[in-house]
Parts: C-alpha cells; sequence; structure tokens
C-alpha cells in the first residue's frame, strides 16, 4: 500500500516560495491597475456632472433671459437661483450697427469663483 503511494506522487512537488512570491506580485500588480482605473472613473464623471450642470443652469438662464420683457437700456436681467456652490451671470449689451431691437447676451456659470463655461445669444424685441 505504501508502495502505491509513493508512485502515484512521484515527481510531483509542492509550489515552491518563488512561484508564490511571482502569483502574489502579479495579483497585486492587478489590484493596483483597478484601483487606479476606478479612481480615474470616479474624477471622470465628476467633472462631467459639474459640466452637465453648468450647461443645465446656462441654457436655462438663457432661456430665462430671452423671456424676460424687453428693456433696450438694461445691462442685465435678473438670475435664476443657483445651487450652491454655482454662481451666474448676465451680461447684455446693444450689437453694434444695428437698431436698438436686438441685445447679445452673455451668460457665465462659476463654479467657487473659477468660470466653467460662458455662453452667448441674441434676445430681439418682438
Amino acid at each position: 500500500m505504501k508502495r502505491k503511494m509513493n508512485l502515484r506522487f512521484r515527481g510531483q512537488r509542492g509550489i515552491g516560495l518563488v512561484e508564490t512570491l511571482v502569483a502574489v506580485a502579479v495579483l497585486g500588480t492587478a489590484v493596483v491597475a483597478f484601483t487606479v482605473a476606478l479612481s480615474a472613473g470616479s474624477l471622470a464623471v465628476g467633472e462631467h456632472d459639474d459640466s452637465a450642470i453648468a450647461q443645465g443652469l446656462a441654457q436655462s438662464q438663457l432661456e430665462y433671459t430671452k423671456s424676460y420683457a424687453y428693456n433696450p437700456g438694461t445691462a442685465t436681467y435678473p438670475l435664476l437661483t443657483a445651487p450652491a456652490g454655482y454662481s451666474l451671470s448676465v451680461i447684455v449689451s446693444a450689437v453694434p450697427n444695428t437698431d436698438n431691437d436686438i441685445q447679445k447676451i452673455i451668460v457665465t456659470v462659476n463654479r467657487d469663483d473659477e468660470e466653467i463655461m460662458r455662453v452667448q445669444d441674441y434676445k430681439v424685441n418682438r
């Protein structure tokens, strides 16, 4: 019986220390790479969210300003309420070489005092 056991395990040795260390190093590298990719993805999602919020705010402010009663002598129009951390500004100017029935509107969206987005459009007295 003992002879049969010896024949079965002949030529088979256990995993050595070097093989174990290589396997742990490969596994560790994979975990680090996965963690870095996950954090980079999280940052990208955060930036996209900021951009989407800024774009929505700018478009909403433009539409609100365009729907507001036309005032030929104004330099700005009322602002919408912005979420915490964001601020809006509207600058209105006359368009050169045209009549007084058209204005250029520039809406700027800031987050934490840093300009994120600036859009412009025209308002016509109808």
